[in-house]
């Protein structure tokens, strides 16, 4: 579980980066969820933009994405989604 002072960090890496994964109006399938997993592994903060055309609410979404691949939601803003996961060879070091 990460405290205030962790998600402060991991927001402020977030807004340098880019979407690496866009939800459209398919929705979350499998690919989606698959797609997610991995890059999460390799990167550990991952940040999802959602299309308008998507069907879902964007909170909805983020903890359908985050129970399925086992994530932290670290934010939501908007149509925009910032997991965190802690990989096995860690690239992130949290704060205390």
């Amino acid at each position: 579980m990460l405290n205030n002072r962790q998600k402060s960090h991991l927001r402020a890496l977030a807004n340098k980066l880019r979407a690496n994964v866009i939800i459209g109006k398919d929705g979350l399938s499998e690919q989606v969820l698959e797609s997610v997993d991995l890059a999460l592994e390799a990167q550990e903060l991952l940040k999802i933009s959602m299309l308008k055309t998507t069907n879902l609410a964007v909170k909805e979404a983020a903890i359908e994405i985050a129970i399925n691949t086992k994530a932290e939601i670290v934010h939501t803003v908007g149509r925009t989604i910032v997991l965190y996961r802690k990989s096995k060879e860690p690239k992130i070091k949290l704060p205390k």
